[in-house]
């Protein structure tokens, strides 16, 4: 992890995926099946977890989490058909903290969301739109 990244980590309390981004995990990922699949497995994902589901937007692709109780958090997740049967997924995720950094908290609930996406789809792979182009 370089300065910057170093200086990120530790000034903020929130963190996304991105096509581009330095970090290998928090990459876009691209999943097999359409996005009403994709869609019910972030639901079902959760629904595991045991967090709140505050709105699903399928017209639009996003998917609303929050967690009220103990650490509270934001989690906004978009999905987002690219090809037939090859969906992309990102997520969002901001803490509620009185301090200035979560120290982490953000960027080990996207990677441990999409570890449990893993799971529930077949994974194709990351950071992938260059070659979709």
């Amino acid at each position: 992890m370089g300065f910057k990244e170093t200086w990120h980590f530790l000034t903020r309390n929130h963190a996304e995926t991105g096509e581009e981004h330095t970090i290998e995990a928090l990459r876009t990922r691209y999943y097999k099946g359409n996005k009403e699949k994709v869609i019910d497995a972030v639901e079902a994902v959760v629904k595991e977890e045991g967090y709140k589901l505050k709105r699903t937007e399928p017209d639009r692709g996003e998917i609303i989490i929050e967690q009220g109780s103990g650490a509270k958090f934001l989690l906004v997740a978009s999905v987002i058909t690219v090809r037939p049967f090859k969906t992309a997924v990102d997520f969002s995720c901001s803490h509620s903290t009185v301090l200035p950094s979560d120290f982490g908290k953000s960027r080990k609930k996207l990677i441990h969301m999409y570890n449990k996406l893993d799971k529930h789809l077949t994974y194709i792979g990351s950071g992938m739109g260059k070659e979709l182009l």
